[in-house]
């Protein structure tokens, strides 16, 4: 059940159901989307030997991955994401690279709790890449896991910059539309969820600062990338716009990836806006109740 108006992706049954579907395609978009931002948190964190790290809606590991990487032998990663169909596909990666440190667990985040092998003072880093604003009740939830980490420990996410993904999202929502009349309605990606409250540096860093972080530093990455139709279409089924082919038959989602190509080519939509904001705090002190 979804008590959160402001998030429709609050409904973590809903929300898990959507990214399995979408895990396969999900992971095809990880050299070109995902991996750079969840490298670039990893290397903004200063993940070191030893520690203990805290990835929430890790999907398939762009950000959790590296962290095992840089943490080593000593230290652990527990990646943890409502999606076991997205988990599967980092369990089978971080195999194939013999990482032995991390365990890709499916729960909800917002219920979690460090296990026993986490030291007394909590986890060393907590990072969530493009997953923070599909939490249910994201700030009460982030403060949440932010309490986990110890004190002088840091906690990062990655979102969207306002700008990004907005052209191309719009041409998805109008070609969509034409098949399931009301989803105009329901307003793109930015506005159905809390990702409009924190996509600029500003709004990011007094954020981050209010869940009980300090030093808290937001950096742009930039990502344009050439609207190919494959990358479109990619775009479409491996993201969170994969729920706009909710209830289409296999010839209306043909349509759909016709007319979108149509529509990129008519727009002059030559390169996908894919900036992201890297924010990186310390833990210092509790959050501020609201």
């Amino acid at each position: 059940m979804n008590d959160d108006p402001e998030n429709p992706w609050a409904d973590s049954a809903e929300t898990a159901r959507t990214f399995d579907a979408a895990s396969g395609d999900f992971d095809e978009l990880t050299p070109t989307v995902w991996g750079p931002a969840g490298q670039a948190l990893v290397f903004q964190l200063g993940v070191a030997p030893g520690e203990a790290v805290l990835d929430a809606c890790c999907g398939t590991g762009s950000s959790a991955l590296p962290a095992a990487a840089a943490v080593g032998p000593e230290g652990l990663v527990h990646g943890v994401d409502v999606a076991d169909e997205m988990l599967e596909h980092g369990r089978l990666t971080a195999e194939r690279r013999g990482l032995k440190n991390i365990e890709f667990v499916c729960a909800d985040a917002s219920q979690w709790e460090a296990p026993s092998d986490v030291p007394d003072a909590g986890y060393d880093v907590l990072s969530i890449s493009y997953g923070v604003f599909f939490l249910p009740d994201m700030d009460r939830t982030f403060w949440r896991l932010v309490s986990l980490v110890r004190q002088g420990g840091r906690a990062g996410v990655t979102v969207w910059r306002r700008g990004a993904m907005e052209e191309f999202s719009s041409i998805v929502f109008d070609v969509a539309s034409r098949y399931s009349p009301g989803l105009r309605e329901r307003g793109v990606l930015r506005d159905r969820t809390p990702l409009h409250r924190i996509d600029t540096p500003d709004t990011l860093e007094a954020w981050l600062a209010d869940a009980g972080t300090d030093s808290v530093e937001v950096r742009t990455l930039s990502n344009l990338l050439p609207a190919t139709e494959k990358l479109c279409w990619s775009l479409v089924t491996g993201t969170g716009l994969r729920a706009v082919l909710t209830g289409l038959d296999s010839g209306q989602v043909a349509s759909v990836r016709q007319q979108i190509a149509e529509e990129v080519t008519a727009r002059g939509l030559r390169t996908i806006d894919a900036t992201t904001l890297v924010a990186t705090g310390t833990v210092r002190r509790p959050p501020v109740s609201g």
